[in-house]
């Protein structure tokens, strides 16, 4: 959420609406008193006075006028504040503008004529280095001579002098500025209370904020700048221009903008890695400002590094209790205190997140006990189109046929999914460090024995959006692209409620333990770091394999969960057979014994069932045996496997 970057119709040091309306009245007389000294200063004809003051007479109560802010920020010279001064009362003041094109020549103002005034005059004053062109707070003209340049002040520059101070409309579109957060993580405010006490000894530190929660990084900014008494202004280093003159000219509006308004700045580093453009505006602004990005970066530049990472479960648990009790709905629903429980071990959420989900959570009449877990599973679906496949699960327990050991051992798969807070946090397992307390399993087994159903099984217990990731299209000959690829797939689904299957985990596996090319020591650091973000992954994540020996037991011993999933015995086809028909098929005379002799995994069982059903269909009949058969020789054709006279006896 943003605001609109602007104040009242006055200059920001002026709070009150009484005070800024008394202000822009003493304000406007100011300028009128002092046009007319500058009138009498460049008019030959005016009498001469026993005595001219350097500046109008006016009492302000509040801020000094805004023409005096100005030469104070930028340490203006008495002859270079006249010199602004005259180029605004062309523009303000008709007469002055008419004295000037009179005098001149029809020029309006050139600084050969500003030299001509009694208050100080000095030829620096419209070098490059001098505030007035430092700062573009005039622009010049082109001429034959720099005396006879015309110069005309800066609209941004004349809004100020006049009393308003918005930001140059030139920076629309680019910058925002950040509301200030309704929720911040205790560990946040200590990291931005730490922060705070350096730039008031030093306000020119940049200060890089590192970590996997860019919307709690940019609150932390927006903490330490209003402590600091500055607006934040904040902007994605993917807008910015690549074009150096475009470039420079930014840098400058957004220094300029940092002392009028006055503001701090905010960059922030999009996932991709920081740009050329991004690092030239971070080492060449000057502080207080703030680089926010995931990883850490090396700057030719003295800066701090905060670390602001997304708050842990217990943390989080306290930003829900926060954000519900402030709006008197935890008391209300008695089953809110678990469900506060569920998410903040399940969803690694930001405090902004929190709050907005809360809210909408909250505004719901008669909320069902999922209400917010479906609220948080859907702010934090990733984006993982281009490496994973969306998979809604639509499978049951009793769609699951497992001998009873793997069945054993995929409910309390999911008990230690349901009960982590309790052990990690709440019995302090946390307390020594999260390395391997992620849940994640392998499954096991010739293809079509059951893995990827049991992956969507689990999801829909849990609750949980199911990502199948196709490894083989994640591997890359090219090193280091597939820790890269790693990386996007586990930083997109670090927010929670996803369940991540990596099918076809023989791409990436193979026994590596004996290191004897090049190739294999690379293979082994691209296993590590799969395993390595399996082992934080707060969610829930599934490797599947059709070779259990084709994964080291180096690498095995770091999977929580090993689940062998065998080839399925006669009773278990079987009961495959009666399970795989959704109840809406019309079924004619079918022996399951006898379907069950067909010695196949239950993948080719349900293609089976399929095709007979699309035979039936089009036979405007029954499913019945003779269906199945047909369907029968048409997967043993595709899967290049005859089938034995003893598999489809009787069928027929």
């Amino acid at each position: 959420m943003t605001t609109p970057v602007m104040t009242s119709q006055t200059i920001p040091s002026v709070a009150d609406k009484s005070s800024a309306a008394t202000w822009a009245t003493a304000n406007q007389a100011f300028l009128i008193a002092e046009f007319a000294r500058l009138k009498r200063q460049l008019d030959p004809n005016s009498p001469p006075a026993p005595f001219l003051p350097l500046r109008a007479e006016v009492e302000f109560d509040e801020a000094p006028a805004a023409i005096d802010q100005l030469a104070d920020i930028f340490a203006l010279t008495t002859f270079e504040r006249d010199l602004l001064l005259l180029a605004a009362g062309v523009e303000m003041d008709s007469g002055l503008a008419a004295l000037l094109s009179h005098s001149a020549a029809h020029t309006p103002i050139t600084f050969g004529l500003a030299l001509g005034a009694p208050t100080d005059p000095h030829w620096s004053a419209l070098t490059p280095a001098r505030p007035l062109r430092r700062f573009q707070l005039v622009q010049m003209g082109t001429a034959n001579s720099l005396t006879a340049a015309p110069l005309r002040i800066d609209e941004r520059i004349l809004h100020f002098i006049a009393g308003t101070n918005l930001l140059d409309a030139r920076l629309d579109g680019l910058v925002r500025a950040p509301a200030a957060p309704a929720l911040l993580a205790a560990e946040h405010r200590q990291q931005a209370e730490r922060a705070i006490a350096m730039l008031r000894e030093d306000a020119s530190r940049l200060v890089h904020l590192c970590g996997n929660d860019p919307d709690g990084q940019q609150d932390v900014a927006q903490i330490i700048a209003s402590a600091l008494g500055l607006r934040l202004l904040a902007l994605h280093s993917e807008d910015l221009p690549s074009v150096q003159s475009e470039l420079d000219q930014l840098t400058l509006l957004l220094e300029r903008e940092s002392l009028l308004l006055p503001a701090a700045i905010l960059i922030q580093v999009e996932a991709t890695g920081i740009s050329a453009a991004a690092r030239r505006l971070a080492e060449k602004l000057p502080g207080p400002l703030f680089l926010s990005s995931r990883e850490s970066l090396r700057l030719n530049r003295p800066f701090v590094r905060l670390d602001i990472d997304k708050p842990g479960p217990t943390e989080q648990r306290n930003l829900w209790q926060q954000a519900f009790g402030s709006q008197d709905f935890i008391e209300q629903e008695s089953t809110l205190a678990a469900a506060v429980d569920a998410v903040s071990d399940q969803f690694s959420l930001s405090a902004s997140t929190i709050f907005a989900t809360s809210a909408t959570v909250a505004t719901q009449q008669n909320p069902s006990p999922h209400a917010l877990w479906d609220a948080c599973r859907s702010v934090a679906r990733p984006r993982l189109d281009d490496l994973a496949q969306r998979i809604v699960p639509s499978s049951a327990w009793s769609d699951l046929i497992l001998p009873e050991q793997q069945s054993e051992t995929l409910h309390r798969l999911v008990s230690q999914v349901r009960h982590r807070m309790t052990v990690h946090e709440s019995w302090g397992f946390s307390e020594r460090g999260r390395r391997g307390l992620g849940v994640s399993a392998l499954f096991t087994g010739e293809s079509g024995t059951g893995k990827t159903l049991a992956a969507e099984v689990l999801a829909a217990e849990l609750r949980l959006d199911l990502y199948r990731i196709d490894l083989s299209s994640v591997v890359s000959k090219y090193i280091g692209e597939t820790e890269k690829n790693l990386r996007q797939v586990f930083d997109a689904a670090e927010e929670g409620g996803i369940l991540l299957l990596f099918d076809e985990a023989d791409a990436l596996f193979g026994k590596r333990a004996e290191v004897k090319d090049s190739h294999d020591r690379y293979a082994n650091i691209e296993v590590g770091y799969l395993l390595q973000r399996m082992e934080a992954y707060q969610g829930l994540a599934v490797l599947t394999t059709n070779l259990k020996s084709s994964l080291d037991r180096a690498f095995q011993r770091r999977l929580r969960f090993i689940v062998q999933f065998p080839f399925p015995d006669a009773v278990q086809r079987e009961a495959i057979w009666r399970r795989i028909f959704p109840a809406a098929t019309p079924l004619g005379s079918l022996d399951y014994a006898k379907l069950a002799q067909l010695n196949v995994a239950g993948g080719n069982i349900r293609n089976i069932a399929l095709n007979g059903a699309f035979i039936a269909a089009e036979a405007g009949a029954q499913v019945c045996m003779s269906h199945l058969l047909e369907a029968a020789k048409m997967e043993a054709h595709k899967i290049e496997r005859p089938l034995a006279t003893a598999e489809i006896r009787g069928w027929v």
